[in-house]
């Protein structure tokens, strides 16, 4: 069996909703990410791309119809070049890394991309259809921006209360205090502009639309400022836009090749796909279930938590993020080292890419083998990814 080996990997800045992206469509985005990825490889004819796998959460506007395939089109790939288009809601691109590493595994195709893109902004409103014709009563638009919608009335209500509901009682199960909540989220925007400041995030961002840095990162924002802020979804709850992750645009991609794929592609891997895990929770506990997934993938991998030297955990909340680290007992300090969606923004179709090529950089430039890539996903799942270092740059000590 091959090994599945991350080669590039790439992704627009993430706008802030209603921001720098909120004029481009999300289908160009994808293609925009997509182009990016193959000008990195300039010696790879795309026509040896086996397979595009493509992450999205909302497909209800211009991201519907396949935008994986839409993304090659527009990107002016071979029309021989298939694409799929997955949804596992904030895991999507997670989902489809995964799914492209069990290709190259399988001996399906020897070059697959994966990525994902999501435009929260110019999510559309949906209407039902009627039961039928000519009714005479009013109908609601509704957003699919995020959260639920069109909701089941056979789904029990406390399945369908809000993603911020289930993270305050997330907060109120392992007592997860208002002021650890917004010390994260400060650590988030702080170490997001170091980053920035530093080049970090210069060869791994295309710059969209004369966007070149992620808008969502504030600087100088401060325990102080963060703990002003009104909690957002109880009058009395912890929960605020300033210590959960904002609605975002944008798209990332990941070129994924077997070793036997390197002198067609022209670069050297980054990483070796290690171990994936899977799991699921009841809807309200979504928050939590990376601590399984990412206890599944390492297992896989055969190594434990000791051996990992960087983490990628996508803050959906700094409440949920600060459960899973403090379950896992990791050292919060090699965790999302180069910030986190709180800062960075959470596109929720695009967000497992990014986390897979920030954590094959970071075990890069931390000299560290061994990596997770972890995402809660709402309605009560999660995925995670181990990732091996096979550069050589891997401290020896």
């Amino acid at each position: 069996m091959s090994d599945a080996l991350v080669y590039a990997a790439v992704r627009t800045p993430f706008g802030r909703f209603g921001g720098g992206l909120a004029g481009v469509r999300p289908d160009d985005l994808a293609a925009t990410a997509l182009k990016g990825l193959l000008d990195r490889a300039p010696g790879l004819d795309p026509a040896d791309v086996g397979d595009v796998v493509w992450g999205n959460a909302n497909g209800a506007g211009e991201d519907n119809r396949n935008v994986g395939r839409m993304a090659v089109l527009l990107a002016g790939l071979p029309v021989s070049v298939p694409a799929t288009t997955v949804n596992r809601l904030c895991g999507s691109s997670l989902d489809a890394a995964i799914i492209g590493s069990r290709t190259l595994e399988s001996g399906d195709a020897d070059v697959v991309v994966a990525g994902g893109v999501e435009s929260m902004t110019r999510a559309p409103w949906v209407l039902p259809k009627p039961d039928r014709a000519f009714p005479a009563r009013d109908v609601t638009a509704v957003s699919t921006t995020l959260g639920w919608r069109l909701v089941n009335p056979a789904m029990p209500e406390e399945w369908t209360v809000s993603l911020g509901e289930c993270n305050e009682l997330l907060q109120e199960k392992f007592a997860i205090s208002r002021e650890r909540q917004d010390a994260f989220a400060v650590r988030s925007h702080r170490l997001a502009a170091a980053a920035w400041d530093e080049g970090f995030y210069d060869d791994l961002v295309l710059p969209v639309e004369g966007l070149t840095r992620d808008e969502g990162i504030r600087p100088g924002t401060s325990a102080d400022k963060l703990a002003a802020l009104t909690p957002s979804f109880r009058p009395d709850g912890t929960i605020t836009a300033g210590n959960a992750s904002p609605l975002s645009d944008g798209a990332s991609a990941v070129l994924l090749g077997t070793e036997a794929a390197a002198g067609r592609i022209g670069l050297a891997p980054l990483a070796r796909v290690a171990g994936r895990g899977v799991h699921a929770v009841e809807p309200r506990e979504f928050g939590y279930a990376p601590v399984r997934a990412a206890e599944k993938a390492l297992r896989r991998a055969g190594i434990g938590w000791g051996d990992v030297g960087a983490v990628e955990l996508n803050e959906a909340f700094a409440v949920q993020s600060l459960a899973c680290v403090d379950a896992w007992g990791v050292d919060p300090e090699i965790v999302n080292t180069r910030g986190g969606a709180i800062a960075l923004g959470h596109p929720l179709g695009a967000s497992g890419g990014r986390l897979l090529g920030t954590l094959a950089t970071v075990l890069r430039e931390r000299r560290q083998r061994w990596g997770v890539a972890a995402v809660c996903i709402g309605v009560g799942q999660a995925l995670a990814v181990v990732l091996e270092n096979v550069t050589d740059e891997v401290s020896q000590g």
